[in-house]
């Protein structure tokens, strides 16, 4: 890059006399997806096409999700995009869920019949939620502060938007400027935290940070001024990182270029377009990591070294040392129990127990306003700089006023489900839709309204997650078979009714005893667990009060060959006072 002229990329006339001559036509940021083409892709065209029908360049995840739980179309698979892209390679994976083409998200219109194309949540949307994608540059205020295109990654801001370099020409007292005027491939974590810290929050959580109710405590030790600083428009609270994050990895580190740039296919969700698993790197129980990801490529950054497994740092060259399960469960007894049980080597994924908290926020009130206009993260201003469009302040304010709130906050016991590739995963709210409606003769339209979903259930969206939070020592056995939270079965203790919500559980619980599911999920295949799986894990809990004691997996294998297993409490007692123990002559 050091050996291109300044305008190679930013464009203008190198010939002009005056600033104002030299600077026509300039682009101030050429990495823009409304230019890019003529300019980073004039090297890198490949990815740039890939990268315009990437979920970072879409966001069809967020769209699909939002649109189904509040009824809005029937399909969990993406209909709409920020702006209308096709797949016209011709190679459309459709078994990996891949689509040919996705439309423009609809305009909401409230003069007109709600309908599958016209609907508050794509106003919703439009106003609030699509603020974080790459064809534009965000919120800017402290955390969000970012640019757009190439350079939303590969040109890092401060979380305070100030300059911090030597060029005169920018000023460093005014917020919003890059934190030097340098292209980069090491991307760190703070970067990614400028989109990643709503939704699943898996930005903020790795780093183990996890927002706070709002008060922003503690004291700062000076008269009415709290400690607390805002970042992503919210205070946080400290709470154990995840372990790759304390030993330095960077997102960069296990996320693959595919990943984040895409593979050139237009997908729904991000299980869809994610490449990397636990055990691409840490092995399995019956043997060690190929070093391969799930899609069969190779790991650029981790090879075998000496006898072990070792990660090289794409951030700063650091060796770290992979453990592998295999030989964990030769050291750790204890850790052999747990994973050799058929059902958790097989049914769960590592991050079922390893992550020992993720984010929930239960009831997302969202309230509409006719009464007020609001910005389009989709429509801006045309004229001038194209590369500047998409900056907060040139939105077209064709979307009406929003406004959030929440019923409460949780770190701890996350739920458990069956996520859409059948394993048993961590599951939270994301997000509990409760919609109110103000006309513009101030009245309410909808109050605290919770709409359905097409297959019938309430469109509070409970959906699986790996939460980032992974720490070596996992949740206990207790911590899932004897805890109706983890269960999906809530706790019972919050009246949702008494809270202003026409809602007959708690806002924890998305499954009844007998299995029923309650509280919608947007991801195709994804479930809580049903009435045998239910009975089954809770019995389980009092089983481990003896079989606990008998640590030897062996021993139980052959119990149950010999025996079968108990269904029920008659059997397990008949098979404990007859074949086990039998009675005294």
């Amino acid at each position: 890059m050091g050996r291109l002229s300044c305008v190679f990329c930013h464009r203008g006339n190198p010939e002009g006399r005056t600033p104002e001559e030299a600077h026509r036509g300039l682009w101030r940021n050429p990495s823009d997806l409304r230019v890019v083409d003529k300019t980073c892709g004039q090297c890198h065209g490949e990815i740039v096409a890939r990268l315009k029908k990437s979920l970072h360049a879409t966001s069809a995840g967020i769209i699909s999700a939002a649109r189904h739980t509040w009824g809005a179309q029937k399909t969990r698979n993406a209909l709409y995009a920020t702006y209308p892209v096709k797949d016209e390679d011709g190679l459309i994976p459709r078994e990996k869920g891949a689509l040919p083409e996705l439309k423009v998200l609809p305009a909401y219109d409230p003069e007109k019949p709600l309908g599958p194309t016209n609907h508050p949540v794509d106003d919703y949307l439009r106003a609030e939620c699509l603020r974080c994608h790459v064809w534009t540059r965000g919120k800017e205020r402290p955390g969000d502060y970012r640019s757009s295109g190439c350079a939303a990654c590969h040109v890092l801001y401060a979380n305070d938007g100030l300059y911090r370099g030597h060029d005169p020409t920018i000023p460093r007292d005014e917020p919003g400027h890059p934190r030097l005027h340098r292209l980069i491939s090491k991307i760190p974590v703070s970067q990614c935290q400028h989109c990643h810290n709503r939704g699943g929050r898996t930005g903020v959580s790795y780093t183990g940070l996890m927002e706070s109710d709002g008060y922003c405590s503690p004291w700062s030790g000076k008269p009415g001024v709290k400690a607390g600083r805002k970042l992503h428009g919210k205070c946080y609270n400290h709470l154990l990182p995840d372990i790759h994050y304390e030993r330095g990895l960077a997102c960069i580190d296990c996320h693959t270029e595919l990943e984040i740039h895409g593979d050139g296919n237009l997908y729904s969700k991000k299980e869809q377009a994610v490449e990397i698993e636990c055990e691409d790197c840490h092995g399995t129980v019956f043997g060690p990591a190929d070093l391969k990801t799930s899609w069969g490529n190779p790991l650029p950054n981790v090879k075998r070294k000496g006898g072990r497994v070792v990660l090289v740092s794409k951030l700063d060259g650091r060796v770290h040392v992979v453990p592998q399960v295999v030989e964990v469960v030769k050291k750790n007894r204890l850790a052999a129990v747990a994973i050799e049980i058929p059902a958790h080597a097989a049914k769960l994924e590592c991050y079922a127990c390893h992550a020992v908290w993720a984010p929930q926020c239960y009831g997302c009130h969202a309230q509409q306003d006719f009464g007020e206009r609001s910005g389009d993260w989709l429509s801006y201003r045309k004229g001038g700089d194209p590369s500047q469009r998409a900056r907060e302040g040139n939105r077209l304010r064709t979307a009406y006023r929003w406004r959030e709130t929440r019923s409460y906050l949780r770190w701890e016991s996350p739920a458990l489900g069956i996520n859409s590739e059948g394993k048993v995963a961590p599951f939270i709210p994301g997000c509990q839709a409760i919609f109110t409606q103000i006309g513009p003769d101030g009245k309410p339209r909808f109050l605290n309204h919770v709409f359905r979903t097409a297959d019938g259930t309430y469109g509070l969206a409970y959906n699986p997650l790996q939460p980032h939070t992974v720490r070596r020592r996992a949740r206990s056995c207790e911590g899932c078979h004897a805890n109706p939270k983890a269960l999906g079965l809530g706790l019972g203790i919050y009246v949702t009714r008494k809270n202003g919500v026409d809602l007959p559980f708690g806002l924890e619980q998305f499954v009844t005893r007998k299995g029923r599911q309650l509280q919608a999920t947007s991801h195709d295949g994804a479930r809580p667990f049903n009435r045998e799986e239910l009975s089954r894990i809770l019995r389980l809990n009092t089983c481990a009060a003896c079989h606990g004691y008998m640590r030897d997996p062996l021993f139980w294998q052959e119990v149950v060959r010999r025996h079968g297993r108990a269904p029920d409490d008659a059997t397990h007692n008949w098979i404990l006072q007859n074949l086990l123990f039998p009675p005294f002559p």
